[in-house]
């Protein structure tokens, strides 16, 4: 009998021969894993690319675990922070929510999972960044950003470059998902993985199924595509209190090409995850930063994973956006506008200008509150839209104990009096 075996390589440096001998060891694949993982790179099979110098506690994991069941999980309560304030006020995470975030290409997608992985810097939620299939010249720009603000301490890197093979991309965003699962579960922490991006992790899949000579599907992907996707997605979960109560939150990322978010990875994707963060090339240009498409982006964990006093001053914020974007659509094709028309036209301007973020500069839970109940009062109407952006940086320069000491509306005041100064 005429058995053929497909078989990958996962070291394509000891290449097989014709007549070599195979012996199947019955083992499921693991990763070495411990304390020497954290402020660490590693490769997709778990070799130490660069070493933080910690205790060397090594443990085998399974790459592939099957995801937690209906029991063991608990429902989503607990926010996660990602100190962007377009993100914490309209469309909030939470601990063990699946968040997908696509967009073009340069529209800032991996900038919205490192500030989110910067706001971590004081907490107790360890950060792991899985990058597939980037340039290596972008990965040491996305580690050296984190060294410079300290973020690297409570945080681990899984990298496999655009020059590795197709099955070390294939398995570095199982290999990350496994890493996030053993501080869940052995330090029962809450843990946040990235995985930039899923559309090189499925064109990797392609490539090794092709090469297996096993038929494609839409697109030339393998008609399973959606099954692996989705068992990597689905371990993704908050566990109930009797496994440790520890938390696994995805940011998966996906390049659409031209704006199309109907595409075949990106809707396969999008029906896994608890919601989506869309990017607009548009408002990018515009300069309008973060490029949030607030039409187009959504949560199905809802207000429920929010803190009550951000859900107290954003309700206003969620209205009065889509109420602007509707108005702003209107008057280009009129003229003539009325008094109230503008008037809301131009209180728009100013909570667009009000939420806009530099890049690398998370803002804070209290701070964030501080910025949308100004927003919510009369203060602003005396500044000018190009006058705002200074005015909340001079807000957010102001020390926190401050803040505890003089009421707001002094503080804003007093801001409001150095802008007319300036």
């Amino acid at each position: 009998m005429n058995l053929l075996i497909g078989a990958l390589l996962l070291n394509p440096r000891n290449p097989l021969d014709l007549g070599s001998t195979v012996k199947g060891l019955n083992e499921v694949q693991g990763i070495i894993l411990g304390d020497t993982s954290i402020a660490s790179i590693l490769d997709p099979v778990g070799n130490i690319l660069f070493n933080s110098g910690r205790i060397n506690v090594q443990y085998l994991w399974a790459i592939e675990a099957p995801a937690p069941g209906i029991i063991d999980r608990q429902s989503v309560s607990e926010a996660l922070q990602t100190g962007i304030i377009a993100i914490d006020s309209s469309i909030p995470i939470g601990c063990g929510q699946r968040e997908l975030v696509l967009g073009d290409r340069q529209t800032g997608k991996t900038s919205i999972c490192l500030d989110s992985i910067l706001n971590q810097k004081y907490s107790s939620v360890f950060a792991v960044y899985t990058s597939l299939g980037q340039s290596s010249s972008s990965i040491l720009q996305v580690f050296l950003s984190l060294v410079q603000k300290d973020a690297i301490f409570f945080f681990s890197m899984l990298i496999a470059t655009a020059s590795s093979s197709a099955v070390a991309q294939y398995l570095c965003a199982y290999s990350g998902a496994a890493l996030s699962e053993f501080f869940v579960i052995t330090g029962e922490l809450p843990t946040l993985l990235v995985l930039d991006d899923l559309s090189r992790h499925a064109a990797a899949y392609r490539e090794i199924y092709l090469l297996l000579r096993r038929p494609a599907g839409r697109e030339a992907y393998p008609g399973e595509i959606f099954f692996v996707h989705s068992r990597l997605l689905e371990r993704s979960a908050k566990l109930s209190y009797n496994l440790g109560g520890g938390s696994l939150t995805c940011l998966p990322v996906i390049e659409t090409l031209a704006g199309d978010v109907s595409g075949y990875i990106s809707t396969n994707v999008i029906s896994i995850t608890d919601g989506q963060i869309a990017l607009s090339s548009d408002l990018f240009l515009s300069g309008i930063l973060p490029a949030i498409d607030v039409g187009l982006s959504v949560t199905r964990v809802g207000s429920i994973a929010q803190w009550y006093g951000m859900k107290l001053v954003a309700g206003f914020y969620k209205l009065e956006l889509a109420q602007f974007v509707e108005l702003q659509a209107f008057s280009q094709f009129s003229a003539d506008l009325g008094e109230e028309s503008k008037n809301r036209l131009t209180k728009g301007l100013r909570l667009v200008e009000l939420l806009k973020q530099s890049n690398r500069s998370p803002i804070s839970l209290t701070r964030q509150v501080g910025i949308l109940s100004l927003a919510n009062q009369k203060l602003l109407k005396a500044l000018a839209i190009k006058d705002v952006h200074t005015f909340i940086n001079l807000y957010l320069d102001i020390p926190a104990w401050t803040l505890l000491l003089i009421p707001p509306n002094l503080i804003a005041k007093s801001i409001l009096g150095c802008v007319f100064k300036l």
